[in-house]
């Protein structure tokens, strides 16, 4: 059951990270796009004032699971810890956040651009 569990997170995992990357690309993706987008912003800057910025509390249950499991010195970021599985190498955790920030931040700005700025230009264009 563990285990399934720990699959479980991990597709919730891939499918809110591609969500965030890529959700602002169909418009009729965009206005959920900006929600997860936002619930995502508000678990790594707003509980992460109590938890640690970055906090995400998918991944907080995963490696509630994955020590279960046996799995021991987790890092801090699920990103990390594929990006390490994935490459095989000890990704430098410092570079893993910084492009993970960057990407997000650019992400928000994508978002907040065509859910409101790009929207309203089309309409006064009408």
């Amino acid at each position: 059951m563990l285990k399934f569990l720990d699959i479980l997170l991990t597709l919730a995992h891939f499918a809110i990270i591609g969500f965030n990357l890529f959700g602002w690309i169909w418009p009729k993706t965009r206005k959920a796009h900006l929600v997860v987008v936002a619930a995502t912003a508000f678990s790594w800057f707003v509980l992460g004032i109590w938890f640690g910025w970055g906090y995400c509390p998918i991944t907080q249950w995963q490696w509630n699971v994955k020590e279960k499991l046996g799995e021991i010195n987790l890092p801090n970021s699920f990103i990390k810890y594929y990006a390490d599985k994935i490459s095989g190498k000890d990704v430098d955790p410092s570079f893993v956040d910084t492009v993970t920030l960057v990407t997000f931040l650019v992400v928000i700005v994508l978002t907040i651009y065509l859910n409101f700025f790009r929207r309203k230009h089309r309409l006064s264009q009408t």
